[in-house]
């Protein structure tokens, strides 16, 4: 997972839109300049949305620990109302479960979704062959009156190359 939150970092860097919340009352798009992302957790409570915050500031160690830390919390019902408000984007993992796609509900303020299925042997084409790789599917969920879908579409690309190749978000600032 803290991969995964490095490269929807990097990506909302690139597309801003995403990490923005609209303001229906005063009828404008607020970009959000820290980046602190939801990671829901199934409980038997329901889902539970913890927050990291600022996770462009830590590095993948931290992240792996605040991860563990937040979701066992969110398990036991020990997570404080302030560890789930703040939140710029969220990531939701149904491949945990065995799912491989799902629509994934945007948590409201937040502009989008990213839901992560399960990693499996599926067949792809590589060179003109059909072959058996390991393959992560990804469903993305936009508020449409804030991005369109070929933004979205370019931000999703984006987060699947640092998905692809981890050592670019070592070029990440």
């Amino acid at each position: 997972m803290p991969f995964v939150l490095k490269a929807v970092v990097a990506g909302l860097k690139e597309f801003p839109m995403l990490n923005t919340e609209l303001d229906e009352e005063a009828e404008e798009v607020r970009y959000k300049e820290y980046y602190n992302i939801g990671i829901a957790v199934a409980t038997d409570a329901g889902l539970m949305v913890p927050v990291v915050k600022n996770v462009d500031q830590k590095g993948i160690l931290e992240l792996a620990s605040e991860v563990n830390e937040l979701a066992t919390k969110a398990r036991n019902r020990e997570i404080s109302p302030a560890e789930m408000q703040d939140g710029t984007f969220t990531v939701t993992n149904f491949g945990a479960i065995g799912g491989e796609y799902a629509t994934p509900i945007i948590n409201h303020p937040e502009t989008g979704i990213l839901g992560l299925g399960a990693i499996e042997q599926r067949p792809v084409a590589e060179d003109g062959e059909v072959v058996a790789a390991e393959t992560l599917p990804l469903s993305l969920s936009i508020d449409h009156r804030v991005i369109d879908g070929a933004e979205a579409a370019q931000f999703a690309n984006t987060v699947i190359e640092y998905l692809e190749d981890p050592t670019l978000l070592l070029l990440e600032s």
